[in-house]
């Protein structure tokens, strides 16, 4: 067998370099592509049947639990969920520290001058509770000079703040609003429709109930930081949802058959 020439050794030297390189590149990429991407969720988990932990867990559960796991396997991404203040979410938005916040926030035009608000995954109303023997109250216009308990930085405390003399008290959780209710120090509740619902339905099946028309249809939105891509990416995966029926066994779950 002939010997190579050196400018053939240097030849098939650099070939074999090449070679090995772009083996190592086509390998990166694939582990790239088996490894989804993650998307950072933020909620706060009191806000049953939304959001909220079940006794003894740290899972998160609830319909828009449900809805942002189901819209992440739409997108490809993992999604992964902190548990933080309600107040705290926009400014985590704003920070970078998560990347979407769902937590039965209202689309409100406020909200649109700070974030990105996705499409609406969930037509909302306000509702009024008081104490399963209280016969004063039987819709919002009795509230005047009340002590009325809210969630801060809520739709509900907003329009508990245009009752006459009331006397609002906010706290951080649904929780201790309705905990102030059964302890006598609120007359009432103004809230969601669905987490009053929710609640008299369960622990408040025999300590409270709903009184007058619901207030103020709105509808809930998933929140971006401006200018975020994936709000876009989030109403795609959402429509999909929708029209191939996933979004209504979610909703059935959590709501039955009534909306």
């Amino acid at each position: 067998m002939k010997k190579m020439s050196l400018a053939m050794c240097l030849f098939a030297a650099i070939a074999l370099a090449v070679s090995g390189c772009g083996g190592s590149t086509q390998q990166a990429a694939k582990d790239s592509k088996s490894e989804a991407k993650v998307l950072k969720v933020g909620t706060e988990p009191t806000f049953a049947p939304f959001e909220f932990q079940k006794k003894d867990s740290k899972e998160f559960d609830g319909f828009d639990m449900d809805l942002i796991r189901a819209v992440g396997k739409k997108m490809g991404m993992k999604v992964e969920i902190q548990n933080m203040g309600f107040d705290a979410l926009i400014p985590a938005l704003k920070s970078g520290n998560i990347d979407v916040a769902i937590a039965g926030m209202s689309i409100t035009p406020d909200r649109k001058k700070a974030v990105d608000m996705s499409d609406p995954y969930y037509t909302s109303g306000l509702t009024v509770v008081v104490r399963k023997d209280d016969t004063s109250i039987k819709s919002v216009d009795d509230l005047k000079g009340k002590n009325i308990a809210v969630q801060i930085g809520t739709t509900g405390a907003d329009r508990a703040a245009k009752v006459p003399d009331a006397k609002v008290k906010s706290y951080d959780t649904n929780s201790a609003v309705f905990l102030e209710l059964n302890n006598k120090n609120a007359d009432a509740v103004i809230i969601d429709a669905p987490v009053a619902a929710y609640y008299l339905n369960t622990e408040g099946k025999d300590k409270a109930k709903m009184v007058g028309d619901k207030m103020e249809a709105e509808d809930y939105g998933a929140a971006f930081k401006k200018g975020s891509k994936l709000t876009a990416e989030f109403n795609k995966a959402l429509a999909e949802l929708k029209k191939d029926g996933e979004y209504d066994k979610i909703y059935a779950k959590w709501f039955g058959n009534q909306k």
